[in-house]
């Protein structure tokens, strides 16, 4: 069960992190940022959103274990 659960959260976590790394180069499109500028910014959320939910799981196994 706490395999399943695991999987699920890590395909949720990648997913809400290309949702906001399309969000980011989409913006930055309508903005009139160019692909390669464009491609950076969703590179670079991506790689926050990421960070984020990495330091948030190390937190909670801490504070758990």
């Amino acid at each position: 069960m706490s395999v399943v659960v695991v999987l699920l959260t890590t395909a949720l976590v990648i997913v809400l992190a290309l949702l906001a790394a399309a969000g980011a180069a989409k913006l930055a499109r309508l903005d009139g940022a160019t692909y390669p500028a464009a491609l950076k910014q969703a590179a670079v959320t991506l790689a926050a959103v990421l960070t984020l939910a990495a330091a948030i799981t190390a937190a909670l196994a801490a504070v758990c274990s």
